[in-house]
């Protein structure tokens, strides 16, 4: 597997996809693994773990909290540090990865210090006021250090539990509620508002049952009661595959004239990400579900309304499958995908107009009209997925398509570029 520190990729024409592709494990499961069994009692064992720049931000984070941690190739064995996280380090940083540094902290107020969570430039533009203002009402003293509701933020506990208003605009803010109040003192009641994401919500709800925490709450997330003075148990979890980074090889496929099988995907998982296989049979795409995985066969695609409110990992690539299809695409429903990474919409407007695309930006979405795509230079900005989806622009554009900052990629999909080679894509790193 290849990594680099600065690195740009060149993608040609291709016209054929053939063979088998394996998708990593989910970063949402792993993340949430490593959290909870830092927070056990015990020592878990963690079989295919997404081992990516994201990831890691979460294992060296719980490290220095008390976690003992052994990375063996794919698997994890963590021993907790049973409910009471230690102060080994002053600061924490948590590179790029926004899911570690919310639930981290969560975690992190369950314990009776003050520590500075920081990130790189890009994680210091992500809003965490809505998280630190519900942590608050139970008992922490947080606060952004340089008073814009960024990182780099100061915080110290102790939670005690009590009543909390959150912003659900990201799911992350109400799951990193949700995995820490079991472990306060006094029984916690939260009230969501402005939700969004639900899928990942559903995920860390699908972990606390796993964990028999005892809790109630409407079915539209809306509000929560988790008991206190509960506890996390170590256990053995085998990982399933990553529903978000599937969507680049089945959206490859589906635009090349390609006969793809994606092994590994589990259609009952409770990933949300796994509609784009509802989104993309919408516009006409050819996948079938089979016992191991799916199978794609490119095609014509015709365009269509979609709202991404639960799946906005899903717009960058799904804008290309716009370019692509016959007629008028709308992606909608979205507008949080502006506080991930990058602002995407602005973004893949910004990229994919440089391509010729015809595209215009909504407050909440994308409308996309057919288009005659050409290569040239685009800007990754330094996001992952916008990265991987302009390489697929560059699979349908005529001449050749650079990419820079594609270094990124080792956020959650650091085998991608060899993937992609294997199944025929003219892609190459410069």
């Amino acid at each position: 597997m290849l990594i680099l520190s600065f690195m740009k990729i060149v993608v040609n024409k291709t016209e054929f996809l053939r063979g088998n592709v394996l998708i990593p494990s989910s970063k949402s499961h792993t993340i949430r693994a490593i959290i909870i069994s830092s927070l056990a009692n015990g020592v878990s064992k963690i079989e295919n773990a997404l081992i990516s720049a994201d990831t890691n931000a979460a294992i060296e984070a719980c490290k220095n909290l008390g976690a003992k941690i052994i990375i063996s190739g794919n698997n994890l064995e963590v021993k907790g540090f049973n409910k009471t996280p230690e102060n080994s380090n002053k600061s924490l940083n948590m590179a790029n990865s926004g899911t570690s540094l919310n639930l981290i902290l969560g975690v992190v107020s369950l314990g009776e210090f003050e520590i500075i969570i920081d990130g790189d430039d890009s994680l210091r533009t992500r809003p965490v006021a809505p998280l630190l203002d519900a942590l608050n009402q139970l008992g922490a003293k947080g606060k952004s250090i340089l008073d814009n509701g960024r990182p780099p933020v100061k915080i110290m506990g102790k939670i005690k539990g009590g009543k909390t208003k959150v912003d659900g605009i990201s799911s992350q803010f109400v799951s990193s509620l949700l995995i820490s109040t079991p472990l306060c003192e006094n029984d916690t009641e939260i009230e969501v508002f402005n939700i969004n994401e639900k899928p990942y919500i559903e995920i860390t709800v699908r972990w606390l049952k796993e964990q028999n925490i005892k809790f109630q709450y409407k079915k539209d997330f809306s509000w929560f009661k988790v008991y206190g003075r509960q506890t996390y148990k170590s256990f053995d979890k085998k990982i399933p595959a990553d529903w978000s980074s599937a969507a680049f090889p089945i959206i490859a496929g589906v635009i090349t004239n390609s006969d793809i099988f994606i092994e590994g995907l589990d259609i009952n998982d409770v990933q949300g990400d796994k509609a784009i296989v509802k989104h993309l049979e919408k516009m006409g795409a050819h996948i079938t579900i089979e016992k191991n995985g799916i199978r794609i066969k490119g095609g014509l695609l015709k365009g269509a309304q979609i709202d991404l409110n639960a799946t906005p990992d899903a717009l960058p690539a799904m804008a290309i499958a716009g370019c692509f299809a016959e007629g008028e695409t709308k992606l909608y429903n979205v507008a949080h995908a502006r506080i991930k990474e990058t602002d995407r919409i602005k973004v893949m407007t910004e990229e994919l107009k440089k391509m010729g695309a015809d595209i215009e930006e909504l407050e909440d979405g994308l409308i996309i009209k057919k288009s005659l795509l050409k290569g040239t230079k685009v800007n990754g900005h330094y996001d992952h997925r916008v990265v991987m989806a302009l390489s697929l622009a560059g699979l349908i554009a005529e001449g050749e398509t650079e990419i820079d900052t594609s270094e990124s990629i080792n956020v959650t999909f650091p085998g991608y570029i060899e993937m992609m080679q294997k199944i025929g894509a003219k892609i190459n790193i410069i």
